[in-house]
């Protein structure tokens, strides 16, 4: 829990005060380094120098790592309720701090045993030393739902299916005002051909389904924007199945649809007066007799015919159907969509940036803004009309996987921009930002970092 006072409270177990090399304490007999934590006992009160290092040198990713290692630290083990005295009233600093506190202290210990013996207090009441703003509280609030989102990716794949998706989606909108909710099930999408979207999923037992949550929160005379994840909820690679060392974290290829699960809960949260629809395409791409074959030609919603040159170029075929779908029968005026999509992407910009690929510079331009402003970092790859050569097969119209060896993340994108027809569109791989594996990376544990959900909650509440 995270509240605002401009005064600091005396009632606290602990304080942290965060210090730049500027900043002298008279409590302290030394200057205080960069990523030092330096413990004080003062009367009964247990207080916590954290060093910044140079203010000039300081970013705000930072600023998020060292309140995160701070709430971290052996000296909070026990402490229920902390306070924080920043080193400045700078608005986007203490943002910052509340994203170092929120985020960064989350831990994934569903299923851990509980040791009796253990005091850690993991849920820790925060208090910031600032005057209350209602952008700090949006914040916090844009915090949750990236924990939703994280909660979802992390968990068992058995468990997050198309049907606990479902009742996710319900569980958000219930009492909501102005929605409607479509969804198509099994035998729905057989009847109104989302035949890719049924090819990937026909080697599990498990039911696809297109969810489109319809959310009129502007005018009425307004267009809308429409959100699409990707939602696999376990993805063996098909009949083209992963080796081991790639397979055992499949079930984070839906982290598109629980980015978008994350992005409706703010968006009911901050009351954000948009027209909006909310898209998840959930499938599981699982082997077995009846799976879908390389070679396979499929004819999808949009009347295009694919070749399937690799089954484990699922996504592109759910989200090629949800996009066809959406653009014909909701029409939307901007679509983006969020999926871990290519390992490719992975090759092209690492783990701390998810790519971003677009029909249109201004959506661009404000995304890639938007994903500064929240270091929910993108980087723009391109999409050019040579491209469409690499996707062309010579028995349909077009095949999933490339004819070339590289540019795979591109080539993907391309695969998807054929089926938005004049749409205003932009496509976010979050392949490689939307997981961290081992020890942290930034101000991220191991696990799900709900890549997106800050990003794009920023531009539908600012653009």
């Amino acid at each position: 829990m995270i509240s605002f006072t401009p005064k600091s409270k005396h009632d606290q177990e602990a304080t942290i005060v965060l210090l730049t090399s500027k900043q002298n304490d008279k409590r302290l007999k030394k200057d205080i380094e960069k990523g030092e934590i330096f413990p004080f006992l003062e009367g009964k009160k247990y207080l916590l120098f954290v060093g910044l290092g140079n203010v000039d040198k300081l970013t705000l990713t930072d600023l998020r790592i060292q309140i995160r290692k701070a709430l971290m630290s052996f000296f909070l083990k026990k402490v229920k309720s902390v306070e924080v005295i920043p080193h400045t009233k700078d608005e986007r600093a203490v943002k910052a701090i509340i994203e170092g506190a929120l985020i960064g202290t989350y831990t994934w210990d569903k299923y851990k045993s509980k040791d009796k013996d253990d005091k850690v207090v993991k849920d820790k009441h925060v208090t910031i030393v600032v005057e209350p703003k209602k952008e700090y509280e949006q914040t916090v609030a844009v915090c949750e739902g990236v924990k939703l989102t994280r909660d979802l990716i992390n968990d068992n794949a058995d468990l997050i299916t198309s049907d606990y998706l479902e009742k996710t989606i319900k569980g958000l909108i219930k009492g909501q005002k102005k929605v409607s909710l479509e969804i198509l099930n099994e035998k729905e999408l057989k009847a109104k051909g989302l035949n890719l979207h049924l090819a990937v999923n026909q080697g599990s037992p498990k039911e696809p389904k297109l969810i489109i949550v319809k959310y009129t929160g502007g005018k009425k005379d307004e267009g809308y924007t429409a959100i699409v994840g990707k939602g696999m909820t376990f993805d063996t690679g098909g009949l083209n199945l992963k080796p081991t060392n790639h397979i055992e974290t499949m079930r984070i290829d839906m982290s598109g649809a629980g980015a978008v699960c994350g992005i409706l809960k703010n968006v009911f949260k901050l009351g954000i007066k948009k027209n909006l629809l909310f898209v998840l395409g959930i499938a599981e791409n699982a082997i077995g007799s009846l799976a879908y074959k390389p070679g396979d030609v499929i004819i999808g919603y949009a009347g295009k015919s694919v070749e399937i040159g690799n089954t484990d170029a699922e996504g592109r075929l759910v989200l090629a159907d949800a996009f066809s779908y959406v653009v014909k029968n909701y029409k939307p005026i901007k679509m983006v969509d969020i999926a871990t999509l290519t390992g490719a992407c992975v090759v092209a910009l690492g783990f701390d940036y998810s790519g971003l690929f677009s029909n249109n510079d201004e959506l661009a331009e404000e995304l890639l803004a938007c994903a500064q402003e929240t270091d929910d970092r993108a980087w723009r790859l391109p999409i050019y009309p040579e491209i469409k050569e690499y996707i062309k097969s010579p028995i349909a119209d077009l095949k999933n996987t490339s004819t070339i060896r590289g540019g795979g993340a591109c080539t993907a994108a391309e695969f998807l921009h054929q089926f938005v027809g004049d749409t205003a569109w932009a496509h976010l791989d979050i392949a490689g930002s939307a997981f961290v594996e081992g020890h942290g990376r930034f101000y991220y544990g191991h696990g799900a970092t709900g890549a997106g959900v800050r990003l794009l909650t920023h531009y539908l509440l600012n653009f």
